[in-house]
């Protein structure tokens, strides 16, 4: 079990390794995509796609670094995409909010809301034409909920009895709006979910155990049902929306709230219940952080070193 946490935990701080990295690097002005960073929500991405095997396909939208470190994704590749590189996981033509890699089982985020979720429902409806079991999962957003392609989507996915498992990432903002001003008192995602005939559950984002606990039962009921699922987890992002610095100035959110929510980082939570189950975690988990701080650097110098498509190269791939 300890072995298994640890692996958890290592995929963890890997992400929040690599995006406090990008962060820090960002003012260099050498990454030139907007990018959106998951500091915070690192235990949705990691519990989940621990629950996935290599064929199961992972779609997400802007926010899509975590998720495709956890169902793992290529390193040098993403950082090479950042820095516009030819040999990034798009060839340098995307950037931060498209990202692919197919050997994964990541398919191309697309960062307009809630334009992943029927991207990923047609990919579920395929593999069923195909007559394969894969499970799709399809991450999103809570503002993605008020988009009306969402219930078209659920609606299809539960008429066709489509192996999906939508995660709903719910993190109380779109961008600097809150929930209350956005949606009516007591709307429910789980609710609008029900209502097309999904199976639903939610949890707590902070905990990654929780979230590989309810991840579990939807995989479960999905294999045994061959119907979509639906997962809401609260989480909390931890920086801005949108690019590497703290907005907590512009005080959309209040100090009691963001306060509440660092006590709740995935990422001591885990930390403090490994430290409990095993005495020899300090040294374990200093390995850890060595080994990960070597991958970065060294992904870091490959995509710095990387050449720029040419001119002559941005020209390919497109179609109309």
């Amino acid at each position: 079990m300890n072995n298994k946490l640890n692996k958890i935990y290592s995929k963890m701080i890997r992400i929040r390794m690599i995006e406090q990295r990008i962060a820090s690097l960002y003012q260099e002005q050498e990454m030139r995509c907007p990018v959106h960073l998951s500091i915070g929500q690192e235990a949705v991405a990691t519990g989940v796609c621990s629950q996935l095997k290599n064929n199961d396909i992972v779609l997400s939208a802007h926010r899509a670094h975590a998720h495709y470190l956890a169902k793992g994704g290529n390193l040098k590749q993403m950082l090479s995409e950042l820095y516009g590189k030819e040999n990034g996981c798009v060839m340098g033509k995307g950037g931060s909010m498209h990202l692919a890699d197919l050997a994964a089982g990541f398919f191309p985020a697309v960062p307009i809301v809630g334009s992943t979720i029927p991207i990923g429902v047609g990919v579920a409806f395929a593999n069923k034409m195909k007559k394969n079991s894969n499970i799709t999962c399809i991450f999103l957003g809570d503002g993605s909920t008020e988009e009306g392609v969402f219930h078209e989507s659920l609606d299809f996915a539960s008429l066709k009895n489509l192996n999906i498992l939508f995660v709903c990432e719910n993190n109380f903002y779109s961008v600097y709006s809150p929930m209350n001003v956005r949606q009516f008192e007591n709307r429910s995602a789980l609710n609008l979910a029900r209502s097309h005939g999904l199976e639903v559950n939610h949890g707590d984002g902070s905990s990654v155990l929780e979230v590989i606990k309810k991840t579990k039962s939807g995989i479960n009921y999905i294999k045994k049902n061959n119907k979509p699922y639906f997962l809401e987890f609260q989480t909390y992002r931890f920086i801005e929306h949108c690019g590497p610095n703290n907005d907590d100035n512009l005080e959309y959110r209040k100090k009691s709230e963001i306060d509440k929510w660092l006590k709740k980082d995935p990422i001591k939570l885990i930390e403090n219940y490994l430290i409990k189950k095993n005495k020899n975690f300090f040294s374990e988990k200093e390995k850890i952080i060595n080994k990960i701080n070597l991958e970065i650097e060294k992904s870091f110098k490959h995509a710095k070193k990387a050449r720029f498509p040419t001119p002559n190269y941005l020209k390919e791939h497109l179609y109309g």
